[in-house]
Parts: C-alpha cells; sequence; structure tokens
C-alpha cells in the first residue's frame, strides 16, 4: 500500500516546475503501479504547448479557467473544474490558463524520472539519473 500527501513531496525531487508550471509527482514507475499520478499546476495567464509522443495522458481539471487548442486541427476546447481530457493519439495541444490551473493527471506508460520539454515535441524525455556520475 502506498500512501503520499503532496505536502510531504514538495520540496523534494518529486517536486519539479519550469515557467509558469508546477508538477508534483506523487506516483512514479519506481512504484510499480503500471502508471503515474501528478498534480500539475499552471499559472493564470500563461500558455504552454505540449507533445506527449511516449505517452497516454489523462487530464481531470479539479480548479481553474482555460482552454485547450488542438494543434492538428484548431479544435478549441473549454477548460473548467470537471472537465477531462484525454490524450490518446499523442496530439501536438496548446493549453491556455485564463485562471490558475490545478489538475489530476495520470499517465501510461509512467513517468519514471525527470521531465525534460523538448522543442521536437518529445515529452516527457525521461532521464535515468546515472549513478556514476
Amino acid at each position: 500500500m502506498i500512501v503520499r500527501t503532496t505536502t510531504e513531496i514538495t520540496g523534494t525531487d518529486r517536486d519539479v516546475a519550469g515557467p509558469g508550471w508546477r508538477s508534483k509527482r506523487i506516483v512514479l514507475a519506481g512504484d510499480k503501479v503500471g502508471f503515474s499520478f501528478h498534480e500539475t499546476t499552471i499559472e493564470a495567464g500563461t500558455v504552454h504547448r505540449f507533445h506527449y509522443q511516449n505517452h497516454v495522458e489523462a487530464v481531470w481539471l479539479v480548479e481553474g479557467e482555460g482552454e485547450l487548442l488542438d494543434l492538428e486541427d484548431q479544435t478549441v476546447y473549454p477548460l473548467g473544474p470537471g472537465s477531462m481530457y484525454l490524450l490518446d493519439g499523442h496530439e501536438r495541444h496548446q493549453v491556455t490558463a485564463r485562471t490558475t490551473l490545478r489538475m489530476l493527471c495520470v499517465f501510461n506508460p509512467p513517468v519514471t524520472g525527470r521531465e525534460v520539454h523538448d522543442e521536437n515535441g518529445v515529452y516527457p524525455l525521461i532521464i535515468e539519473e546515472d549513478a556514476s556520475v
């Protein structure tokens, strides 16, 4: 049984952030349950482009207002509390946060290392920490 709080993750290597976003990795591949589970916050007034090349991702929006743009066909979807979206075709997409968004994200296969965003659209690149360095 795994029991964790986001409070105990704060400030650890499971708490990662970049310009305008923060992700708390509650469950990772090392937990050996077949998926990873994150709480992600996207700051109000920011726009982020993503491409999940290596994972299927389901997102449940808990707080905030914004929109999701499918960059392949330009379809715009409104986002609000209770919205869910599933990226099962590795869709290139853009999230615009009108207010701060808090979302719960499930990745399959699970994320194993730290996240590195890449302009070529491979997200997340999985970088295993090299213990010999």
